[in-house]
């Protein structure tokens, strides 16, 4: 497939994504959702240390409280660039990148939210003794801002790497605290579809080696948007109407999920 052809096919999904968007936010006006505001989560000077235990107990249903937010977290950042691309796309970027567009979305269908980081910077307090310890504070910081937002849903987006260059498509994991998140990662992997028809991969759930996942008691997901190791496409990925398709399919997923709660 050529560039060309890759950007004409782009464009067509994002023209098509705003259509569904606009229908969306008629169907979560109808809902009743409260409209808010974009926040940039606050940081607190004292940053807790992570803590040992996981999020592993389910929350009763009946005290569950509604979803009226989306914290969007851009992951890495700063020192930590994550995985690159052989041309040279650095995954913190491409992230944030999604991330913002994202917000963009649901703002626009009147779901409010938050972002971790807005910034190309990792999260651990610069007046704490943060040596060896900048990755251990930083998911820290975002789990704080998680659990400090009321009714939430947590959407963590990254970028896939393997050896492998064959390997493509989105992924979705999800944490088993919230059942709420199995149902949204299964609409964001289908929604993947209509980027990558082929793409066959299934959502799984996510275990202790993904923090903020294990640990998270709200509907938490992680998105790999795509893979940065396969050369077709990091260089969709370095699109910025690419990243708006791929924050689109997220988006109108979420929405089909919450919007009418």
């Amino acid at each position: 497939m050529t560039c060309t052809s890759t950007h004409r096919k782009s464009g067509f999904i994002w023209l098509f994504l705003i259509g569904t968007v606009l229908l969306a936010t008629i169907a979560w006006a109808l809902g009743g959702a409260v409209c808010g505001r974009t926040r940039e989560a606050p940081l607190s000077t004292a940053v807790p240390g992570v803590p040992t235990g996981g999020s592993t107990a389910e929350t009763p249903p009946d005290v569950r409280p509604p979803i009226t937010c989306v914290v969007i977290d851009p992951g890495h950042g700063g020192e930590d660039g994550g995985a690159s691309s052989a041309s040279g796309l650095v995954e913190k970027d491409a992230n944030l990148a999604v991330a913002l567009a994202l917000r963009d979305i649901l703002e626009a269908a009147g779901v409010p939210t938050v972002l971790t980081r807005t910034e190309d910077k990792l999260l651990y307090d610069r007046n704490a003794d943060y040596q060896g310890r900048k990755k251990v504070l930083d998911l820290a910081a975002r789990r704080t801002i998680a659990e400090a937002t009321e009714g939430c849903l947590f959407v963590s987006i990254h970028m896939n790497a393997f050896p492998v260059e064959k390997y493509a498509g989105m992924q979705v994991w999800y944490g088993v605290a919230d059942p709420r998140a199995q149902e949204i990662a299964a609409s964001i992997q289908a929604g993947s579809m209509q980027l990558t028809p082929d793409n066959h991969r299934k959502i799984k759930p996510a275990g202790s080696n993904i923090y903020l996942l294990d640990r998270l008691a709200c509907p938490a997901i992680l998105v790999e948007c795509g893979f940065l190791s396969n050369p077709a496409e990091a260089t969709r990925l370095a699109d910025e109407d690419y990243r708006r398709a791929v924050a689109g399919v997220i988006g109108v997923s979420i929405l089909s999920v919450i919007g009418g709660a």
